[in-house]
This record gives structure tokens, C-alpha cells and sequence, in this order.
């Protein structure tokens, strides 16, 4: 079953077009991570979805309900989008008491949100005392509030250090395994790649991918990077490769790295045996997501204006 579908969607502004013509197809439970520049529409789509924005033309559903009607899903839905904005000094367990009563919601589930996000024990401390991710992991609580099947997130983990991201990446993990649908919008192609299961990929308003991570991860060149043991050998080692009719190339760290699969490996080391060198590490290395990201979309700001300039100028003419 699908969580969100969409066809044709699309939103104009004036004369600039967020969206034209997305047909989506995401499916249910999993989290599904939502990337492209800035400018790409993501925000839009977002709003779209939450019966913020209208779209111009095209139509979509979400939890199989029609977007005309939100008031059929939205109270499925939970959402943060931008900064969760909070009262700083009431406790975190009072905000989210007042967001309960303002949705008609019991007082027992304030308590189960608390728990799911980990900030029980601080839940009676003012908010202006919290960290940003502690901030963040607020949000996600009141979000949570209506037990909803689909939860959005705009840039959960921006802003926040390292050990802040890692502690959102583990609880959108759990979220997923209860069952939920995450949509996470994000900059952060690492943390899309390290927590996602689906990837969507918009450029300029239009769908550049949709499918399994592990689909679009599989487009990558696969490399091994090789050592030798004498430094003095790399060149040796390059030539004998390269005469081989391996594609070779130095790495920044002085190593070789070679296009090829790490089943390739015991050939490559007999290589080197038969010109007397041996090798002292041998490392597989995948292409990562950021690398197809910015092959998709452009690799600088000045490649997209670029290309964002081209496209409207193919489009007025």
C-alpha cells in the first residue's frame, strides 16, 4: 500500500514554478528520505501534502484521501516543520499538556511521547534550558501527539551537533520499526543515506529519482583501494595495472584506487606478485549517495543557477 500519491502535481508562484508535473508513488511504513537543492520544491511538497499550499494543477492523496479534503487525514498525520516553536518557560511536559488539550487529546498520551523520545526525567525542566536537539526531539513529541501513521519532518537534525544527529537518527530508526511512515526531509546526505530506506529526489520542481536507496546506491562505481608495501612501488605498481587494462588512479592518501568489484581482489594481488610487489591493505569502497546527489543535481551553486537559467530560458522560448 501507498502512504502518499501524487500526479501531475503541480505549484506556481507568480511566475516561478515550485513544482511541475511530480508523480509519486511512496510507499507505507519505513523511512523515506526527501533531498534535493535548495529551491527544489522540497518545502513546497511538504505543504502541499499538510493542506497549506494548493496545488495549481494535478492531484494528490495521502493516507488515500484526497488533498481537497485534509480534514479526512490530518488527524493522521504529524508534522515539524521548521523550528518547533514552544512556550521557553513552561516545562516540556506543560507545552505539550497544552497541545494535547488544544487537539482534544487525553493527558496519558503526553506521557507515552515523552517516553518515545527519551525526555522523560526532563520533561518538568523549562524548555529554554534545553539543548537544540533536545529542542528537536520536543518537536518530534509534539508531532507524535495524534499516534499518527504518517509523520513529516523538514530538516529534523538541523543545527544540531553530532551526537544530536546520531540520537535522531535512532529514533526515527524506531519510529519506523513501530510501524510508521517518516517522510524526513534533509540537506544532510550522509545521515539520509545512514537512515533512510526510500529516496525521493527533486530537482528544479521536477522527480529526478524514486525508489529504494539500496537501488540508487547500486548505480555506484565500485573501487578498491590498494597499498603497496615500499612507497617506492606505487608507480611500478600503477604501470603494471594500467598495462593490464585496469582503470587505475591515485587517491589524495598516495594509495592506487581501481575500478572493480572486491571480487576482483585476488586477481589485483596476483598482478602486483607477477611484477615482485606486495601489497599491505586492500579496501572495497562504495560510491556514497552524496556522490550520486551531485551527479543528479549539480555538483555547485553555480552549476545550478546555471542550469535553473537554462531551463527557464527553454521554457519561455
Amino acid at each position: 500500500m501507498n502512504v502518499i500519491r501524487t500526479a501531475g502535481l503541480t505549484r506556481r508562484f507568480g511566475g516561478v514554478t515550485a513544482l511541475e508535473g511530480l508523480t509519486l508513488d511512496l510507499p507505507r511504513a519505513g523511512v523515506i528520505g526527501l533531498v534535493g537543492p535548495n529551491g527544489s520544491g522540497k518545502s513546497t511538497l511538504i505543504r502541499i501534502l499538510l493542506g497549506l499550499v494548493a496545488p495549481t494543477s494535478g492531484s494528490a492523496e495521502v493516507l488515500n484521501e484526497p488533498i481537497s479534503a485534509p480534514g479526512r487525514y490530518l488527524n493522521r498525520v504529524g508534522a515539524l516543520v521548521e523550528n518547533p516553536a514552544f512556550v521557553p518557560g513552561l516545562s516540556a511536559r506543560v507545552n505539550l499538556m497544552s497541545l494535547a488539550r488544544l487537539r482534544g487529546l487525553p493527558a496519558s498520551r503526553v506521557e507515552e511521547v515523552l517516553q518515545i523520545v527519551g525526555l522523560t526525567g526532563r520533561d518538568t525542566e523549562p524548555v529554554k534550558r534545553f539543548s537544540l536537539g533536545m529542542k528537536q526531539r520536543l518537536g518530534i513529541a509534539a508531532a507524535l501527539l495524534p499516534d499518527p501513521d504518517l509523520l513529516i519532518l523538514d530538516e529534523p537534525t538541523n543545527g544540531l551537533d553530532p551526537s544530536g544527529i546520531v540520537e535522531i537518527r535512532g529514533l526515527l530508526a524506531d519510529l519506523a520499526r513501530a510501524g510508521r511512515t517518516v517522510i524526513v526531509s534533509s540537506h544532510l546526505l550522509a545521515e539520509i543515506e545512514t537512515v533512510c530506506d526510500f529516496l525521493v529526489v527533486i530537482r528544479f520542481g521536477h522527480l529526478v529519482y524514486s525508489g529504494p536507496v539500496t537501488d540508487l546506491l547500486a548505480r555506484t562505481e565500485k573501487r578498491i583501494e590498494i597499498s603497496a608495501e615500499h612507497e617506492r612501488d606505487t608507480s611500478s605498481l600503477l604501470a603494471l595495472l594500467s598495462a593490464d587494462g585496469w582503470q587505475v588512479e591515485h587517491t589524495p592518501e598516495g594509495r592506487l584506487s581501481v575500478i572493480a568489484d572486491e571480487r576482483s581482489g585476488a586477481e589485483l594481488n596476483r598482478c602486483a606478485a607477477r611484477g615482485g610487489i606486495t601489497l599491505t591493505s586492500m579496501t572495497p569502497v562504495r560510491g556514497s549517495l552524496e556522490e550520486i546527489f551531485l551527479h543528479m543535481t549539480g555538483s555547485s551553486d553555480q552549476d545550478l543557477t546555471a542550469d535553473r537559467a537554462a531551463a527557464a530560458e527553454r521554457k519561455a522560448s
